[in-house]
């Protein structure tokens, strides 16, 4: 049996990649690391894996990199790896969010390719200020709302586009958590203690954290852009700085001759909702509906006829799900392997940068562009609930 390359040469065609923050017990670190490593395009080579020195270097042993190429802070990591000859290529940024716009800064301006948790920035402004860096700098930007990375998302996307369900009418959303119900910050729980905190998150707590993502979810497989919403945002635990649950109504632009009407409700206070992420369309010849919690199943209903299931690799399942599909119909593929399409497409327009050639029209992911519109869309809902739910333009 021929084989094609020898090691070094598989390693050397892999992206040369380092992360910010992620460090022990971080969960979103782990998946991301995960993500870049199911289809083996990336290898994890340096890190600023905490704003702790100390913990920084534990987290570098742990992973087993090069203690040269651990570093005590991203600014550093950034001025370093862009002098190295094997440098990274491209930075996996885990933070907080409020670390987002000056981490991304120090690697755009230097060349190297951002693959950034979401929301994009803690601040409206910070956003506006790093889309602007990513039309200036030549290195990619992308965003990880991995709900875009699924098979069956993709499914529901190509159909509306082919027009399956003709001119789109309503787009329902909803992610409902109930995890924060309690006062859980007070007692010193990290993750939360960062996302209910302003200063870290930025305005939107249960809208920035879960809200984009649904918010995203729905404009991505719909095609619409959002013109107007109408936000009620609460916090329903005393003495909590963020919103925890929001109802939105919400006003798109014209397409195909129809305005199409949408409501988002996300939700942190809801027991029972361990991560309730469905999106809904509803078009004049028929309706989707998609369910995080079975990622693999994707039902449709043409007007006036029987209910009909896609399932991922079945029979009506088109090619938009198949290239983002790794096992057979019937073995469940899900969270982890949704980041990780978003880590392939991400490589797969990396190694075209990296060899001059064309980026393939297929390749799909989210993008500084995406970013900003999520941070439109948390500042218009905490405008309109400031006004008592008052239509805001985003």
């Amino acid at each position: 049996m021929a084989i094609e390359g020898s090691a070094n040469e598989t390693r050397e065609r892999r992206i040369r990649l380092g992360m910010v923050g992620g460090g022990s017990g971080a969960f979103i670190g782990a998946v991301h690391r995960i993500a870049a490593r199911l289809d083996d395009h990336y290898e994890l080579v340096a890190g600023a894996l905490s704003s702790s020195p100390e913990k920084a270097e534990q987290s570098a042993r742990e992973l087993g990199l090069d203690p040269s190429r651990s570093y005590g802070s991203f600014k550093e990591m950034a001025i370093r790896e862009a002098k190295l000859k094997n440098g990274i290529e491209a930075v996996a940024i885990v933070t907080p969010n409020h670390v987002h716009y000056e981490a991304a800064r120090e690697f755009l301006k230097r060349g190297i390719h951002v693959i950034c948790d979401k929301p994009l920035t803690s601040t409206l402004a910070d956003a506006r200020k790093l889309k602007k860096l990513t039309e200036e700098s030549d290195a990619l930007f992308v965003l990880t709302h991995n709900y875009t990375g699924y098979p069956m998302v993709r499914q529901a996307r190509e159909m509306i586009r082919n027009g399956e369900l003709g001119a789109i009418r309503l787009v329902q959303m909803e992610y409902p958590q109930d995890w924060l119900t309690e006062d859980i910050e007070s007692s010193g729980q990290k993750q939360a203690a960062w996302r209910t905190d302003p200063t870290k998150s930025g305005a939107g707590g249960s809208t920035g954290d879960i809200g984009t993502h649904a918010y995203n979810l729905g404009c991505f497989v719909s095609g619409l852009e959002l013109d107007e919403l109408a936000a009620d945002l609460d916090s329903f635990v005393p003495g909590r700085r963020l919103d925890d649950n929001a109802h939105v109504m919400m006003r798109f632009k014209e397409k195909d001759g129809v305005r199409a009407k949408g409501t988002l409700w996300c939700s942190q206070v809801a027991p029972g909702h361990e991560n309730g992420l469905k999106v809904r369309v509803y078009g004049t010849r028929g309706g989707l509906e998609w369910v995080q919690a079975d990622p693999n199943y994707l039902w449709y209903t043409p007007f006036g006829e029987p209910k009909r299931l896609i399932t991922r690799g079945g029979a009506g399942s088109g090619p938009a799900a198949a290239r983002v599909s790794r096992v057979p119909s019937g073995h469940p593929e899900g969270y982890l392997e949704g980041f990780a399409n978003i880590y392939s497409e991400a490589a797969r327009a990396i190694h075209a940068k990296r060899s001059g050639a064309k980026v393939d029209p297929a390749v799909t992911y989210p993008t500084v562009d995406d970013g900003l519109k999520g941070m439109l869309f948390v500042d218009a809902c905490v405008q309109s609930s400031k006004k008592n739910g008052a239509w805001v333009k985003v």
